[in-house]
């Protein structure tokens, strides 16, 4: 956002795209810092128009990306790399509709959970060990790059890709995290998904809505924030496998109208 397609254009696609009944999810990037005030002020009137005519919009600060990131950001490189996570957010709606696991989230779930939900935390957490559902839900329901958390949230999407051992405990852990930080009326949709690759490792991908006016909270502290946190991480794609119907297919193509800076 800030520019004159994302500023301008989207805002327009989405309207037209929500008029038609499409699910219309938005996932945007602000400038960095070095871009200017200007392009910063036109981005967040962007935004209000955007979050005017979408479902839900996630918000990603470019500038947050020297916080995550453990390698050097060069200016060559750093717009590579804001893209980069545009495509992890939309891309982790995307596996959790066409994963096919042992419980599956289907396009029902993520309408149910997105649709008319306003400002929505995207979060991905990757934890290994003995900890390793602590840890990855930690970084789930608080992302460092999103600087939001699932505090207060309503509506919660949560998907746990393991290997085929893992514990039940190990699910309850998980759970457990994520249940004690949104709201105690929270309609939480969940979904479970075996890639032997992982091994002793586990991935867990949050979608959190409904925060009401404020949008989502501050990041959460915890037991675990002294730990090193991972920036976000590329998935292996999961094979293809759907269980619905070619027409819901074609729905699925149209779910983001844009996701462009």
């Amino acid at each position: 956002m800030g520019g004159g397609t994302g500023t301008g254009a989207a805002p327009v696609v989405a309207k037209i795209a929500k008029e038609m009944g499409i699910l219309t999810v938005g996932v945007v990037t602000t400038p960095f810092a070095f871009e200017g005030k200007r392009r910063m002020t036109q981005a967040q009137e962007g935004i209000q128009q955007l979050a005017e005519n979408v479902d839900s919009l996630m918000v990603i600060p470019n500038e947050n990306l020297k916080l995550v990131s453990k390698e050097k950001i060069t200016l060559l490189n750093a717009f590579e790399i804001a893209n980069d996570v545009l495509r992890q957010g939309v891309q982790s709606i995307s596996d959790l509709v066409n994963a096919t696991g042992l419980v599956n989230c289907d396009f029902a779930d993520v309408t149910e959970i997105m649709k008319d939900a306003g400002y929505a935390h995207m979060g991905v957490g990757h934890g290994k060990g003995k900890d390793k559902a602590e840890v990855a839900a930690q970084q789930a329901i608080s992302s460092p790059l999103l600087q939001t958390s699932i505090d207060g949230a309503r509506g919660v999407l949560l998907n746990i890709t393991a290997s085929t051992d893992i514990g039940l405990e190990e699910i309850d852990a998980a759970s457990s995290v994520v249940m004690q930080a949104v709201h105690p009326d929270c309609e939480i949709i969940w979904g479970a998904n075996f890639d032997e690759q992982l091994e002793d490792e586990m991935i867990i991908t949050v979608i959190a809505t409904r925060f009401g006016e404020e949008g989502p909270g501050a990041p959460i502290k915890s037991t675990t924030a002294n730990k090193p946190v991972d920036p976000p991480i590329e998935t292996a794609p999961i094979a293809p496998t759907t269980s619905f119907t070619s027409n819901d297919d074609d729905s699925f193509n149209d779910i983001v109208s844009f996701f462009k800076k």
